[in-house]
């Protein structure tokens, strides 16, 4: 199994045995919050460099939030290299093109602009803090500013709040001890500075691209079960009904009372199903 540890990401299995992979920047990766060549075409590239070198034919991808997109990505550029597809919280990052201003629109504008704000007020509130009231119409540019400032306290401030908004609202029950890993600096810093700087950055995809016919053409004989949280305010139930519809041969559960986490019982239930049915593929 292949994680990435930056935002749950993605697993590649083998089946045995477990491969973790760190993407660029995050977890075990030096140098740590790198945004350097860091792009989704060059962790495409990192995974197949690792299948290679460790000689494994085909493999089974399993990948939650963000590992969702590199998941698919990885799959519509390597068909023939996998057995199946597990996602979580399915995010293929439907981006608009600028992500400033009235473009900011879709899961992104929902959850950092308007809209998952109107559930958890008291958290907002704290998200919002470190950014002037002027700079407030657009938050992930205004973040992506403190979040590369050449101070350091300002950097770190911006990562923890960034961290912790995400942090707090992962779960249909909020988990204190969830939130407490937005006020270590290392983790903080890589979560907050890679996630905006993909958000930033479109994804370096074009508007849909995972989603388009010809994408989904490539894996559509690929056996494949999303799992999504109902309530996940994160990657909002949306965009996996969009996922279904452009690929029809997958399998979509709705888990009733989930949020985004993956370790949430009725959630992590699913997944393991998932990948026990798969595992004797």
């Amino acid at each position: 199994m292949v994680e990435s540890e930056h935002a749950d990401a993605l697993n590649v299995v083998p089946l045995k045995p477990n491969i973790l992979f760190a993407q660029r920047g995050s977890g075990k990766s030096t140098p740590s919050a790198s945004l350097e060549d860091n792009t989704t075409w060059d962790l495409v590239k990192d995974i197949e460099v690792l299948r290679e070198k460790l000689g494994v034919e085909k493999w089974h991808v399993f990948g939650g939030s963000w590992g969702s997109t590199l998941s698919l990505a990885y799959a519509q550029h390597h068909p023939d290299r996998v057995k199946s597809l597990v996602l979580r919280s399915a995010s293929p990052h439907r981006l608009p093109e600028s992500i400033s201003d009235s473009a900011l629109q879709g899961e992104l504008a929902f959850f950092y602009q308007d809209g998952a704000s109107h559930l958890f007020p008291e958290a907002w509130e704290e998200y919002v803090a470190p950014i002037p009231e002027e700079e407030r119409h657009d938050m992930i540019l205004a973040y992506h500013a403190q979040l590369n400032s050449v101070d350091e306290e300002t950097r770190l401030r911006a990562a923890k709040a960034w961290s912790k908004w995400e942090m707090a609202t992962s779960k249909l029950y909020v988990d204190p001890a969830h939130i407490a890993r937005a006020a270590d600096d290392d983790f903080a810093n890589a979560f907050a500075r890679i996630e905006n700087h993909y958000f930033i950055n479109s994804g370096f995809m074009k508007d849909g691209q995972l989603l388009e016919k010809q994408s989904i053409d490539k894996i559509r004989h690929i056996p494949t079960v999303v799992v999504q949280g109902r309530y996940d305010v994160i990657c909002p139930a949306t965009t996996a009904h969009a996922l279904k519809k452009a690929f029809p041969e997958l399998t979509l559960h709705i888990v009733p009372d989930a949020g985004h986490s993956a370790r949430e019982p009725g959630t992590a239930k699913l997944l393991v199903e998932a990948t026990d049915k798969f595992a004797g593929l």
